[in-house]
């Protein structure tokens, strides 16, 4: 499972902390029971948001520094998951807001 904060130092510099993940997941998982493989996905893509939590990702209009992005690779049965998150860069926290499985197409 995925820590609930990750802090790592890299080579280049300070990464960004991870907060709230693991219990939003645990919540989708329980709330949407997705297949084990989609799990794994959504987990991975979790752990690249301590590296760089803007790629790939949109800011939601009207927010301060809230993103959102369809995850890669998530797409099943016309569904996909779609995760949102808080971006506190004096910080450098990346603390999650939600994950959702969503239907397409996604405006």
């Amino acid at each position: 499972m995925i820590c609930g904060h990750v802090s790592h130092v890299h080579s280049q510099g300070a990464l960004w902390t991870l907060a709230n993940f693991t219990e939003v997941l645990d919540r989708w998982i329980e709330r949407d029971h997705p297949i084990p493989g989609l799990v794994l996905v959504v987990g991975e893509w979790i752990m690249t948001r301590s590296e760089d939590p803007y790629q790939g990702v949109r800011r939601e209009v009207g927010f301060d520094n809230l993103w959102w992005a369809a995850i890669p690779d998530s797409q099943y049965n016309a569904t996909a998951v779609y995760c949102a998150y808080w971006i506190k860069e004096a910080d450098r926290v990346v603390q999650c807001e939600s994950i959702a499985t969503l239907g397409l197409p996604l405006a």
